[in-house]
């Protein structure tokens, strides 16, 4: 079946296990690393992408991995963080084959790891996943899953943007706001609708032609820009980036003009200074891993047998975790990416205690 190598000492990093999975006749070569299982499984999307190196796979899977364990401990659930990424191209390597030899390691596993859909990986995906291992989320309806999981993303970042339009303006809306939203995908499209039926103005844009004539035929009240930059620098309340991380930078940031970023993208900050930056220039920062955990929510809810309603309740409490962090950074005089920390190391620490009270 392959390689199965198991990590007990994965470095400096913290992580509790790191396991290298190959399978030479699929041209399987995957890693899977488990952050932390203090409040339950480990969860996390697998990304399929074609890594420079075996080095660049492993620093990316580890950063994910431990970004999944703070937003399941923030977005409230019993689950721990992992992550995986199988390392090639994903339009020339993809197989049945090559996914079902993948589900066997996560099975091997014995369920300290449950995969979803990330960069790379679909709904479909996980289906064929599923016929090797319990230990999927994210299927289709069909099957039982919660199928497209941008539903709820969406609707934790509105919910996020919502608790930090209150904590700069005083009121928890967008009405009356202009909102520039990087990146017309699916969780940038549902985000739109949000805003719109809330009374916001949107400016947007998108790489994609496909998706700015989605938004002129859908929502023509939307102002399209050519890029980026040119959205930054627009005379925008709120920035959404919903597109590729690293948007928030030393070019970008002092070229912005919004006064609260709350966006879709995971790891918009792309070095640890730049949080820093951003309150310098009194600019209000909605730590992505918080207000974009809907999705998360949404697949976690899986486990148990989904239920739209009861995950989207759940994701409508992002409203009330980004609140609870702007106050904290406030009150302890610190950036809200650092509050957030903070309150996700507490949980886990304390809720991780419990598993030393041993159960018959």
């Amino acid at each position: 079946m392959g390689v199965f190598a198991s990590s007990d000492d994965p470095g400096s990093s913290g992580h509790e296990q790191v396991v290298f999975c190959q399978d030479k006749q699929t041209g399987l070569r995957a890693i899977i690393a488990i952050h932390s299982t203090a409040l339950g499984p480990a969860l996390g999307g697998t990304r399929f992408y074609p890594y420079a190196s075996e080095a660049e796979a492993l620093a990316d899977v580890l950063d994910l991995s431990r970004g999944m364990a703070y937003k399941n401990a923030l977005a409230g659930l019993d689950l721990g963080g992992g992550k995986a990424v199988i390392w090639g191209d994903p339009e020339k390597l993809k197989s049945e084959a090559l996914l079902r030899a993948y589900g066997r390691f996560v099975e091997s596993l014995h369920g300290r790891y449950y995969t979803a859909c990330d960069v790379g990986t679909y709904v479909a995906d996980m289906d064929v996943i599923a016929r090797e291992t319990r230990f999927v989320t994210g299927r289709s309806v069909e099957h039982g899953g919660a199928g497209d999981s941008s539903v709820l993303t969406a609707w934790g970042v509105f919910q996020g943007m919502r608790a930090a339009a209150e904590h700069v303006w005083g009121t928890p809306t967008l009405a009356g706001r202009t909102v520039g939203v990087a990146g017309l995908g699916k969780v940038g499209r549902h985000l739109t609708g949000h805003l719109i039926e809330d009374g916001a103005r949107v400016v947007a844009t998108d790489v994609n032609p496909r998706a700015c004539e989605w938004a002129r035929q859908t929502y023509p009240q939307v102002e399209l820009v050519p890029d980026a930059t040119a959205l930054i620098t627009a005379d925008i309340d709120v920035y959404a980036p919903c597109a590729l991380g690293g948007a928030l930078n030393d070019d970008t940031v002092p070229a912005l003009r919004a006064k609260v970023v709350a966006g879709a993208a995971n790891n918009q900050l792309a070095h640890p200074g730049v949080e820093k930056l951003l309150a310098e220039r009194d600019i209000l920062y909605a730590p992505d891993y918080v207000v974009n955990a809907g999705g998360v929510i949404q697949v976690a809810d899986e486990i148990d047998g989904f239920n739209f309603e009861r995950a989207k309740l759940r994701a409508t409490r992002i409203y009330d975790t980004t609140r609870e962090i702007l106050k904290l950074a406030d009150a302890d005089g610190v950036p809200p990416a650092e509050a957030a920390d903070r309150l996700a190391e507490r949980r886990m620490a304390d809720v991780g205690r419990l598993r030393t009270i041993l159960l018959p």
